[in-house]
């Protein structure tokens, strides 16, 4: 095909690497044969019960740990700009607590486990070309990290395609714009194309694992460890359970025709399976996104698969200008890498605590992370105050005025509101937090106005408060 010749003609003058290239081609075949993707209800069955976290053994010996953790790799997936959050820099950057950000806290958790066990834990991050120079940038000030892998891998960048085309967007005003990183399944071929894994191979590093940078609930659980490296399993999977808020996101099911685990996402549903896409009784787990992968396996289903892994294309619409509605409408291909589950025979997944899935989407989700209802270990880990008993409080903040990160220190940058006892918070307008201000049980702040007010200091208990 002459579009997709004269595609992979812009890759490789851009350098990209072998793997990518070929990733793409498969992608772009599978989009233009008409493949719709849908995984109907009659080819999956619910899965069943799994294990659970709580149900590890936690006696483990300090020599069998520094033992795991020597053949172990951390790798944080840093990809994101916090464009989300009406930023142009790493989401990873922002200040979550204490003055650190999400880089400070992996680093020193990293850090913590290697002088507790005496081991070289390493620690990689799959950056991307908008994340790489300012990650490096920042991780300066902890040279200790350095080990004999590099710190950082960079993943692949693709074409953005024009949606009436499907042909390379060309946009001079900011050539830049005519790529995107092609989705974290990248991160498969990368570490072959990088050669990663045969370095992995030559240091007897077997066990990865893999999560996302703004999931600080994500640190290196030793009792997991521990259970992936004893069964051999060649993929696991950190799973949730299902509440009502996540209904409409996707769901751990098994293949009916063999039973192996694979994803259903959003996007893979049809509308007449909405229901029990939706049915969080039927379809009860979740994807954390926090992976464990064998080195050796991960390696022997690329071999098998020429550098490459067939996973399910995710059609992602935009505009070339993120900034700009009025620019032309592009498609952006891209991989999920837990889609891979389905790729690994006796692939495993584990029921994990809510703690271990706390990413940071929205200003509401690092409102709560700032606040007291979440407290810094001496492992720096972050995790929910006793009084909490395991359950945050649910926060709304106005998109209007706290959806961009400008506008949300404006308002909380300087004080933070005591949420230790709250339930429920929801912030209507535009507000200035006081010091001394503490919330408890469910309460509503509203300002109908359009100037910013200041929100008293005070204690505040199930009340509606109008500024």
């Amino acid at each position: 095909m002459e579009a997709l010749a004269k595609i992979e003609l812009k890759m490789r003058q851009a350098g990209a690497r072998p793997a990518a290239i070929q990733s793409f081609r498969r992608n772009y075949l599978t989009l233009v044969s008409g493949a719709t993707g849908l995984i109907p209800e009659t080819a999956i069955r619910p899965v069943g019960e799994l294990p659970r976290q709580e149900e590890l053994p936690r006696d483990l010996a300090p020599e069998t740990i520094a033992g795991l953790i020597a053949r172990t790799v951390v790798i944080k997936l840093n990809g994101g700009l916090g464009t989300s959050m009406g930023l142009e820099w790493p989401k990873s950057l922002i200040n979550v607590k204490h003055g650190w950000n999400f880089l400070d806290f992996t680093a020193r958790q990293v850090l913590h486990l290697r002088e507790k066990y005496r081991a070289p834990l390493r620690l990689l991050f799959l950056n991307s070309f908008n994340t790489s120079r300012d990650t490096l940038e920042h991780l300066r000030r902890y040279p200790m990290l350095a080990t004999d892998v590099p710190v950082e891998f960079v993943q692949s960048k693709a074409p953005k395609l024009r949606a009436d085309t499907l042909t390379a967007v060309e946009w001079p005003a900011n050539p830049e714009l005519e790529w995107c990183p092609p989705g974290h399944g990248d991160i498969y071929p990368t570490l072959l194309d990088t050669g990663l894994l045969d370095e992995f191979a030559r240091l007897g590093i077997e066990h990865l694992f893999i999560s996302n940078a703004d999931n600080l609930g994500a640190n290196l659980d030793l009792g997991l460890l521990a259970y992936f490296a004893g069964q051999g399993l060649p993929f696991l999977m950190e799973v949730a359970e299902r509440t009502p808020s996540d209904r409409k996101g996707g769901h751990l099911a098994r293949a009916a025709d063999g039973g192996g685990l694979l994803l259903r996402e959003s996007a893979q549903c049809a509308a007449d399976d909405e229901a029990a896409f939706q049915d969080i009784t039927r379809h009860r787990f979740f994807n954390t996104n926090n992976l464990w992968v064998s080195v050796s396996a991960l390696r022997a289903a690329l071999d098998a698969n020429g550098g490459i892994l067939p996973l399910p294309l995710m059609r992602n619409v935009k505009t070339v200008d993120p900034t700009d509605p009025a620019s032309p409408r592009v498609e952006q291909l891209e991989t999920a890498m837990g889609a891979a589950i389905a790729l690994f025979a006796g692939a495993g997944a584990m029921v994990v605590s809510r703690r271990r899935f706390a990413p940071v989407k929205t200003t509401a989700d690092l409102l709560a992370l700032r606040s007291d209802a979440y407290v810094v270990n001496d492992d720096y880990t972050l995790a929910l105050a006793a009084a909490r008993r395991g359950l945050p409080p649910k926060i709304n903040l106005d998109e209007r005025h706290y959806k961009i990160m400008a506008r949300f220190e404006a308002a909380f940058g300087a004080q933070v509101p005591s949420l230790v006892a709250a339930d429920v918070l929801t912030v209507t307008g535009a507000v200035a937090c006081a010091a001394g201000v503490t919330v408890s049980g469910t309460v509503e702040v509203v300002n109908a106005g359009t100037a910013r007010q200041p929100w008293p200091a005070g204690v505040y208990h199930n009340r509606r408060v109008e500024l």
